[in-house]
């Protein structure tokens, strides 16, 4: 079992994975910490755990939306929405101001 290192939001955690995991994990630490980054920007430091909630959520909502795209392109042969990504990128943006005016209102 490895053992990385990985920072988010410039705090240090150790994390195991399964040998040969280390890069990617160390990846997907790295686009977890932008995220939380462009959060805090959009935001403030308004704790570690609603960040990160907060990130998490978007991730999931992105997740979500790749798996209907993926079981509309299986069933109809729509094509990817690579070419919607401008739209999809403004929509996540709006989400991220409609959370961050919540958070600032509680």
């Amino acid at each position: 079992m490895a053992q990385v290192t990985v920072t988010i939001n410039n705090r240090r955690y150790e994390i195991a994975c399964d040998d040969g995991q280390e890069a990617h994990l160390t990846r997907l630490a790295q686009d977890l910490d932008k995220r939380m980054g462009e959060l805090t920007a959009a935001v403030g430091q308004i704790g570690d755990s609603r960040l990160l909630v907060m990130a998490n959520l978007l991730v999931a909502d992105e997740l979500s939306e790749a798996y209907t795209e993926l079981d509309a392109f299986r069933d109809g042969g729509k094509e990817p929405a690579a070419a919607a990504a401008v739209p999809e990128l403004e929509r996540l943006a709006d989400r991220i101001e409609a959370i961050a005016e919540k958070l600032e209102q509680s």
